[in-house]
């Protein structure tokens, strides 16, 4: 009798702590409101990435003196599908697209390295382990901008200026984003496997080929996706025979200033293939990244 007493007490103090430290709900005006707010963000976000695209579009359409008649967003009278062959053949964009493959093709291949990098940084914790992620954690402080005249003299010095080995040299290694990207993909994957694949008498080496890196496909299809933009963007090889994307489009300043419809069919035919990546590799960007691993 006096131990159901007790636990009636007992009881009482806990739903009486509960009723004290138990959060208030939140107004239903309160709660619409922000609801309403944030598809309001959702929506302004949307507008200011697609309006432009918009724009761009309708413009590339349009005849000449339909593009300096009509406004911005009506639709062309006609539709001149001419600008794209004239921006495409004239403005020897495909030439653009083979350089900017060939950089790409090497470039991406050394993501690799990155993946290698990152396994050894993350699973063994040595001396020197530690002092490499503080001289990557202070290479990421510097700005790129600061560095891009140290390396013009390093790559005029090497002799690779105006060729297509030096944008290579320069991408194919791996940067400092993508390192850490591969870390916290790696923190994710459960140490057991490891150890159990040892136990098993697989070496380190085969440890990073057999359990690692494919499980390491989403992180290495985000990683190609940022590096694939970041290349495909910069502008590098401004001569007429090693031109690559970006510089091909910024010649359509010079011989077509005035004819903006052919610029902008030239900006739609350099926004494909990002899109086309982007779309493709989006269901790896955004898949689970270690389904079936061991959790601790």
């Amino acid at each position: 009798m006096t131990d159901n007493i007790k636990t009636n007490e007992v009881a009482e103090q806990t739903s009486f702590n509960m009723e004290k430290y138990r959060f208030k709900e939140t107004p239903h005006g309160v709660r619409i409101f922000i609801n309403v707010l944030k598809y309001v963000i959702l929506v302004v976000a949307c507008l200011m990435v697609l309006v432009p695209l918009v724009v761009v579009l309708l413009g590339s359409l349009k005849s000449h003196q339909d593009f300096l008649k009509s406004g911005a967003f009506e639709l062309p009278k006609v539709v001149e599908l001419e600008n794209f062959k004239t921006a495409f053949i004239q403005g020897n964009v495909m030439r653009g697209f083979i350089n900017t493959a060939i950089i790409l093709v090497f470039s991406c291949a050394g993501t690799i390295t990155g993946t290698m990098t990152a396994f050894v940084v993350q699973r063994f914790t040595m001396v020197f382990t530690k002092l490499i992620k503080n001289v990557f954690l202070i290479a990421a402080l510097l700005p790129n901008i600061s560095m891009q005249v140290t390396v013009f003299q390093v790559v005029h010095a090497l002799g690779l200026y105006d060729t297509l080995a030096a944008p290579i040299i320069l991408y194919i290694g791996t940067d400092i984003v993508s390192i850490y990207i591969f870390i916290q993909f790696l923190n994710n994957i459960s140490v057991s496997l490891d150890e159990s694949a040892i136990l098993d008498g697989c070496s380190y080496p085969r440890v990073y080929w057999s359990i690692i890196l494919p499980m390491l496909r989403p992180a290495i299809a985000t990683v190609l996706v940022i590096k694939f933009v970041s290349i495909y963007n910069d502008f590098y090889m401004p001569s007429d025979g090693l031109q690559v994307v970006s510089t091909a489009l910024y010649k359509f300043i010079g011989p077509y200033g005035s004819q903006w419809e052919i610029i902008f069919a030239g900006v739609i035919i350099c926004i494909i293939p990002t899109l086309v990546i982007f779309l493709s590799m989006q269901k790896f960007i955004y898949s689970n990244l270690v389904s079936g691993s061991v959790k601790e």
